[in-house]
């Protein structure tokens, strides 16, 4: 007769998670993941069979807690107009530099890293991202400056806003000065 698990697999995602995110991908040892969910060798294993199916189910509850969210603020009725949302999002990231939390996004960071050695985690980076980019799409039809743009422009400048976040993520996660965040962040005025 098995054991039945003793542990939620809700909060050993949420420590694996947190792990990933600090150490990312290759730098998340396994006694590293074991304490951070509070498991064993065998719990671990049993439950996720590998760390790479483990960092695929971290990619899935990422997007959900996080990038979800934030395609909401991007997409939600809440600010009026598009570009503004756009701005409260870069915002939201220099924000949280200013707070000293520079982990960057967790699907930035596996972008810029196992994505290009991993096609099952590519996929998963570019499905979360592209649910961002789609974000960015729906802003820019609700920017007065933006709403004249066909589809393909709309799409082109969505894919450019996307591939600024996710450098913008990036370089925060590697100490980028705040004032050089800033600016680049600021930068994207010229487009409005």
């Amino acid at each position: 007769m098995a054991r039945p698990r003793e542990f939620k697999v809700e909060d050993a995602v949420g420590g694996a998670m947190d792990v990933f995110w600090e150490h990312g991908y290759e730098g998340a040892s396994l006694p590293d993941l074991l304490s951070g969910m509070g498991l064993s060798r065998g719990s671990l294993y049993k439950a996720f069979t590998d760390k790479k199916s483990l960092y695929l189910v971290v990619l899935e509850r990422y997007e959900k807690d996080y990038v979800i969210p934030a395609v909401g603020l991007l997409s939600g009725p809440d600010i009026a107009d598009g570009w503004d949302r756009i701005m409260a999002l870069f915002g939201n990231v220099i924000a949280d530099v200013r707070k000293g939390d520079r982990r960057g996004c967790l699907a930035c960071s596996a972008a810029a890293g196992p994505a290009s050695e991993d096609t099952d985690i590519a996929d998963a980076v570019h499905r979360t991202l592209g649910k961002l980019q789609k974000g960015f799409e729906v802003a820019l039809k609700a920017s007065p400056v933006h709403a004249g743009l066909d589809a393909a422009a709309r799409r082109q400048m969505a894919d450019m806003l996307t591939t600024q976040y996710v450098g913008t993520r990036v370089m925060a996660r590697s100490q980028a000065p705040v004032a050089m965040l800033k600016r680049s962040v600021a930068s994207l005025r010229l487009l409005a």
